[in-house]
């Protein structure tokens, strides 16, 4: 039997945050994954094959020789008891009918874009502002690309204004580590400016 004020302490609950890592086909969702989770990151990734051939546009990417097929997983301990866990989604239609599951009580999505192949990214910016999940544009620049100002990106996307537009390299740890806290704060009502 305890004593007025000498209760137990109780600990703080576990909380893992679920992110999603979405954009078209090649844009680096896999990579980004890699580049930041603490863990040997999960891939389903299966070699590109002749059956692909038609249906994959590699237009941009030509040395892809790779794909998810399901999703990428990592993860990245916060604190003691606090996790985000990544999901990484395939970047082609046919696998779409993943995206449901997956976004599943997601707190909110980095949307990777390529501007070699900006088009690409706009099913994922539609699926997102369907159901208002919170999402930023984070514009990997890759070697050899054009760099674009993130207001021009945020105009062809036809973004509302909401979603915040980064520039970053999916590569490079501080990089990604930058862009989900972008998210992180945006998704819970952080004061972070859009482009």
């Amino acid at each position: 039997m305890g004593y007025a004020g000498s209760e137990p302490a109780t600990a703080d609950p576990a909380v893992a945050l679920k992110i999603l890592v979405a954009g078209g086909f090649g844009a680096g969702k896999t990579t980004m994954v890699g580049a930041i989770s603490e863990i040997r990151p999960l891939h389903t990734e299966e070699l590109l094959s002749a059956r692909g051939a038609g249906v994959d546009d590699l237009r941009g990417v030509e040395s892809k020789a790779t794909t998810t097929v399901a999703l990428d997983f990592g993860r990245i301990t916060i604190r003691d008891g606090l996790w985000l866990y990544l999901f990484g989604t395939p970047g082609q239609d046919r696998f779409w009918f993943m995206w449901d599951e997956l976004s599943s009580g997601a707190l909110g999505a980095v949307v990777l874009a390529d501007t070699r192949r900006l088009q690409d990214c706009f099913p994922a910016v539609d699926y997102f502002e369907q159901r208002a999940l919170p999402f930023v544009v984070a514009v990997n620049c890759f070697d050899g690309a054009r760099r674009h100002d993130p207001a021009k990106v945020r105009r062809a996307l036809g973004l509302d204004g909401a979603a915040p537009v980064v520039m970053c390299d999916a590569r490079e740890r501080e990089s990604v580590k930058e862009v989900l806290t972008t998210l992180v704060a945006h998704a819970v009502g952080g004061a972070f400016p859009a482009a």
